[in-house]
């Protein structure tokens, strides 16, 4: 499995592993015009993809997906690690990713990976289509997280 840079335009594949992270079509869309994005390939087959934006000199991870049959192979952790490279060699100090308050095993990973909780948006959620349940828990506040470069 490979990390690359991918500049062409997101593909039905793609969009589809992208929503299965996020399901508001709308704001992927919106977020994904001026982004940077890796991807991980085996073969000719995309298992994975990580979104990067840059808002205000500070870099986010918008989206981190993996297929679910190479779910828990540290391909996820891989895709964090790039972003945070990638955030270091442009020069930031530091980069924020935002996840559900739901999200127990992202909450996890992030920390997991040297980010610590830094803000809850309250009822960020509710704004999306249709309602988010994980872990038996519905999805709410977006728990934003940082880490130092």
């Amino acid at each position: 499995m490979n990390i690359e840079r991918y500049s062409q335009d997101i593909n039905k594949d793609l969009l589809n592993l992208l929503l299965t992270a996020d399901p508001d079509l709308q704001a992927i869309e919106e977020y994904i015009a001026n982004a940077i994005i890796f991807v991980a390939k085996e073969s000719t087959m995309f298992i994975g993809i990580v979104v990067v934006t840059l808002t205000n000199d500070q870099y986010e991870i918008k989206n981190i997906a993996v297929l679910k049959s190479h779910q828990n192979q540290g391909i996820a952790k891989q895709f964090i690690f790039k972003a945070k490279d990638y955030a270091k060699d442009k020069g930031a100090l530091s980069i924020i990713v935002g996840t559900g308050n739901s999200s127990l095993s992202q909450l996890a990973l992030y920390q997991k990976c040297g980010f610590r909780m830094k803000s809850i948006e309250e009822n960020f959620f509710l704004k999306y289509p249709e309602p988010i349940f994980e872990n038996g828990i519905r999805c709410l506040d977006m728990v934003m997280l940082s880490a130092k470069l």
